[in-house]
């Protein structure tokens, strides 16, 4: 990702290793501050995905890779290691998918391993970005909800995957951001990838999505963390709210994923365990609290789409509806 710094545009990735360190920008701080971490074990990192310095469903695949790595570094139980990794985020597919994969080659170098995989996805984001530009007319008007760009997808991102491919090829395109409370993925992580890309943007309230879907959207495109075999997914609480809006505007909406989202092992999306996180997201924001004392909070991280809500599925193989997903491979 092009990240303007005081020395000039400089391109980054979310997570890279480097000399048996995991590097890792860290996203609670952003966009006030610019920052990599180092990451030395395997407890280091499942803290770094639990805390969400390290997110988004790619993203902490990689990490998990990553962790992997660590642990077979320093000669570690793989066993051990991949329980305490994948208990940290337990709704995204990926990190599973990538933690199994790790220790499905635990014969082979798993440094040299994860970074293929951090490699494989890049490569995969670049595809889905040039695949979904096509599905962007030039003064086409997007709404995107969480962050599904670059910090969630290593590098190039998933839901901004397209959105970049089709302005940099000449489109114009605007980007309606929904700020995505609690946590502010979009208004602090989206709009600052936007900013840095020069792509033309404004931060909404999760409330007037409606609002603007009603005259003014050409098209939702959000990512996924976790897809059903049936098509119903999971991704950034909110993330139903509109798709039942854009069906009522008929506007077109897309989900863009790599194929290593998608659960073969479960049928529908009641399968799918929603994470819930700590009630001080909901009841604080900036370290002071806004609600009275004596009130608690429910705070699901993620909710689950209908697949009857979803135009199409944007992967590096294509463009699927939830009927044509036999066609996918691994």
């Amino acid at each position: 990702m092009i990240v303007k710094t005081a020395k000039g545009m400089k391109d980054f990735r979310a997570l890279w290793m480097d000399g048996g360190i995991v590097k890792a920008i860290d996203q609670r701080i952003l966009p006030n501050q610019f920052k990599i971490v180092s990451i030395r074990s395997v407890k280091e990192m499942a803290n770094a995905i639990s805390d969400m310095t390290i997110r988004g469903a790619p993203s902490i695949g990689a990490a998990g890779a990553y962790g992997m790595a660590l642990a077979w570094l320093k000669k570690e139980d793989l066993t051990k290691a991949s329980t305490s990794l994948i208990r940290t985020r337990p709704t995204a597919h990926d990190l599973s998918y990538a933690v199994n994969l790790m220790l499905n080659k635990c014969d082979e170098d798993l440094v040299k391993v994860a970074d293929q995989y951090a490699d494989d996805i890049v490569s995969m984001c670049r595809k889905i970005g040039e695949i979904g530009a096509k599905l962007i007319k030039d003064g086409d008007k997007i709404l995107t909800h969480c962050n599904a760009g670059a910090l969630a997808t290593v590098d190039f991102g998933t839901a901004l995957a397209p959105i970049r491919v089709a302005h940099r090829s000449g489109k114009r395109v605007f980007v309606y951001v929904d700020e995505t409370r609690p946590r502010l993925q979009g208004a602090r992580l989206t709009a600052w990838e936007l900013v840095n890309e020069g792509i033309d943007h404004a931060i909404i309230s999760d409330n007037a999505a409606g609002h603007y879907m009603k005259d003014s959207v050409d098209l939702v495109l959000v990512g996924a963390d976790r897809i059903a075999r049936n098509g119903d997914f999971a991704n950034k609480i909110g993330t139903y709210t509109k798709a039942v809006l854009a069906k009522e505007n008929w506007v077109p909406f897309y989900v863009a994923a790599p194929v290593s989202t998608f659960d073969r092992n479960i049928r529908t999306g009641k399968e799918i365990v929603i994470e819930e996180r700590s009630e001080d997201e909901v009841l604080m924001v900036g370290g002071c609290r806004i609600a009275p004392r004596g009130s608690r909070a429910l705070n699901p991280a993620f909710d689950v789409t209908p697949a009857r809500y979803v135009r199409g599925f944007v992967t590096e193989k294509g463009v699927f509806t939830p009927g044509k997903f036999s066609e996918l491979r691994r």
